[in-house]
């Protein structure tokens, strides 16, 4: 009403009210009435902006590339800003007089642009497919350097890339490549396998021959330990042999001691009584016989005294013509015989 006008606005706008060319009130969140015939507003935005972008960039080999990211920002200095572009709202206060508040983005995604371009004059395709944090980090730190933001009044609060990737052919290109590669790596790795396979069965065979070895080199340990022992048996049977055969020969010879002091015992026996015989027959060779006989005649019994009758009979058979014998006789010599 005769062109009063009230306007408020937003803790995250930031509004500058000029009076004639004046500045008389600034601020973040004000509200109050303004009379629009001599009054300029300019109303700037100092909330974060998350502003995507996507790139068409070339690598040092010559390879085309695309970048899609996101860059935050927010005016940190809104009057430097607002001396830079005009956010001049009109006459309403709704709507911006110009369109330079829509060129505030762009450029600051062309400045972001010119700064990973600059990156990327330096890697190769491969490289730059793993450079992404390298990237957001020497963009980073480049940007805020930038005499651009600066008499912008602007702040990068954040950049990150969300994806590099080659034109369509090279990327089929790679992808054979790392197929290639995936398949020899799989290859390989079956290569591998088969090797460790053979090695595991050579290293069971070696270890089943080592356990062969050792059982036979334990078989032959315990073979010669039985050999050893049976050597050492044999050694002492043969010690006791000798020992009984010493004994033996001991005893055989103190057999052979005795038994010639046996027969020295008897030669000297046989000679005692071939010498008592020959004194007691040189006493009686001078005796007659028939005297002798009569003598030993005494103590013979009626039986050998009559043997010794007949023995005489028949040393004179040729003398005797006939010897009559009565059977009471021979029946009664018969009888002592008996």
């Amino acid at each position: 009403m005769f062109g009063f006008r009230f306007i408020k606005v937003q803790p995250t706008t930031y509004l500058l009210q000029y009076r004639n060319g004046k500045l008389v009130r600034e601020g973040a969140g004000l509200s109050f009435f303004y009379f629009a015939p001599s009054t300029s507003l300019v109303s700037i935005p100092i909330a974060s902006v998350d502003m995507p972008f996507i790139f068409a960039e070339v690598t040092a080999d010559f390879q085309n590339i695309t970048i899609q990211g996101q860059v935050t920002y927010r005016v940190s200095d809104p009057k430097t800003l607002s001396k830079m572009l005009n956010f001049v709202l009109n006459e309403k206060g709704t709507n911006y007089i110009s369109d330079d508040p829509t060129k505030l983005p762009q450029r600051i995604i062309n400045l972001v642009q010119v700064h990973m371009r600059a990156e990327l004059q330096s890697l190769t395709l491969r490289q730059v497919l793993h450079a992404s944090e390298l990237l957001v980090s020497k963009v980073s730190e480049s940007l805020p350097a930038s005499n651009t933001l600066q008499s912008l009044g602007i702040e990068i609060l954040g950049l990150s890339i969300l994806e590099i990737s080659p034109n369509p052919e090279t990327a089929r290109a790679l992808e054979a490549q790392a197929r290639e590669q995936l398949l020899r790596e799989s290859d390989e790795a079956i290569y591998a396998r088969r090797n460790a396979s053979v090695e595991q069965e050579r290293a069971i065979k070696e270890n089943e021959l080592n356990t062969e070895i050792a059982i036979e080199n334990k078989k032959r340990e315990i073979r010669e330990t039985q050999m050893d022992a049976e050597r050492i048996v044999q050694e002492k049977q043969r010690v006791l042999n000798e020992e009984k055969m010493a004994e033996k020969i001991a005893l055989e010879e103190r057999n052979k001691e005795l038994v010639s002091l046996a027969v020295e015992n008897m030669k000297n026996e046989a000679d005692a009584k071939a010498y008592s015989i020959s004194v007691a027959m040189k006493a009686v060779a001078e005796i007659n016989p028939k005297i002798v006989q009569a003598l030993t005649s005494v103590t013979m019994e009626p039986a050998q005294i009559i043997a010794m009758a007949f023995q005489e009979l028949a040393g004179s058979a040729d003398k005797i013509g006939q010897l009559n014998i009565s059977p009471d006789m021979l029946q009664e010599l018969l009888k002592k015989r008996g």
